[in-house]
């Protein structure tokens, strides 16, 4: 495989140094918590091998919450990114064809890509609400389809897929004997999801989710995919295994103990995530230059500029950035013009995510062209 570092990657707030950046509106997660917020006692804790599948009890756990399946359904991984890239490695081959939703997170596509399997897209609108569309999906299946992959709630968008077109594209996915991949990375953020994990509605879907968007807790690359398909489950092992055996003891430890208390940090996590949402909804409906869906789930939304043609694109996140120190996620690290952008609004409290939105207006002032300048 021919790997080439992706935009989103290599643009990312990680890359560009704290120092740059005052107010991250880039971030796609939650506020990170600390080590000291948790609690944990780890002085008896061995640093050896651990099962391959991953620690017992947070399986279960998992399991659990995913509906009442059971832990050997659920394979733990290094972050959702390392569970899509063992997903993706272990179903797709050059002589494949997939099926994927765009614009994505770059891994949902740029891993197929990189495989070099057929694509089709099927491309969301913000003039249709960011809606999925269902029959598209089906149109576009051929007898190489291996796999539709899906992301609910939605990564730029916010979009969720109701619960009737989910079971559209799971009754397709039976009948046409393929995998309906769920990216459920969002699921537990700001908004409520109204159905329970997808995976455990069918045999035929593979679902992945993680700690670290929700929950804060990306430094410690906890993810997990589920499927309730055994023979698949141990493919998905065996890629495992091929990668990196196992998960840090460490880690895993550390996510046990924090799954353990979840729930009281969620109140206090969406609680802050609302606050921001309703600060975000304010100042789009008094920013003019901007159109909009408001999400549905996760903790970002993605406009774009109602007249693109009045904005020097380059100038308003070369101005954004150093001027402002502030980040938004420009459009093309989801494959779109850079006319539209990502906003995050669950990172930052509430004080500095109001500053970042202040930023974002006066960058955007500052970048519009002059009619006797442009001729317009």
């Amino acid at each position: 495989m021919l790997y080439k570092r992706m935009p989103i990657e290599k643009e990312s707030p990680e890359e560009k140094g704290a120092d740059a950046i005052l107010y991250n509106l880039a971030e796609s997660s939650v506020s990170d918590l600390t080590f000291g917020e948790l609690n944990v006692q780890l002085e008896q804790l061995k640093l050896e091998y651990i099962p391959h599948r991953g620690n017992e009890a947070l399986r279960q756990m998992i399991a659990a919450d995913a509906g009442g399946l059971h832990r050997d359904q659920v394979l733990l991984t290094n972050g959702a990114a390392a569970a899509l890239f063992i997903i993706n490695t272990a179903l797709l081959t050059p002589q494949d064809h997939l099926i994927v939703v765009r614009p994505n997170y770059a891994t949902n596509i740029e891993v197929p890509v990189t495989i070099g399997c057929a694509i089709s897209y099927i491309d969301l609108h913000l003039e249709e609400n960011w809606r999925i569309n269902v029959q598209a999906i089906e149109a576009a299946i051929t007898p190489a389809t291996r796999l539709i992959s899906i992301t609910t709630p939605h990564n730029p968008t916010g979009m969720t897929v109701t619960p009737q077109e989910l079971q559209a594209l799971i009754t397709i996915a039976e009948k046409q004997h393929i995998y309906l991949l769920v990216d459920e990375t969002y699921r537990d953020i700001c908004f409520k999801t109204t159905y329970q994990v997808v995976a455990s509605m069918s045999k035929q879907v593979i679902s992945v989710s993680s700690l670290s968007k929700a929950y804060g807790l990306p430094g410690l690359r906890m993810g997990w995919l589920i499927t309730q398909d055994e023979g698949l489950m141990e493919q998905f092992l065996a890629a495992k295994e091929m990668m990196y055996v196992s998960n840090s003891a460490l880690d895993e430890e550390v996510a046990l103990a924090f799954y353990r208390q979840k729930e009281k940090f969620a109140v206090t996590i969406n609680q802050k995530a609302l606050e921001n949402f309703h600060l975000l909804t304010a100042w789009l409906q008094q920013e003019t230059s901007l159109e909009y869906v408001l999400p549905q789930g996760g903790v970002v939304c993605f406009p774009r500029f109602k007249h693109p043609e009045t904005i020097d694109t380059g100038r308003f996140y070369e101005i954004l950035l150093h001027k402002h120190k502030t980040m938004v996620g420009a459009g093309h690290w989801f494959a779109m013009p850079d006319w539209y952008m990502r906003i995050g609004f669950g990172w930052l409290n509430k004080a500095a995510f109001e500053k970042g939105l202040q930023c974002v207006s006066k960058a955007i002032h500052s970048s519009t062209k002059t009619p006797n300048a442009e001729g317009i």
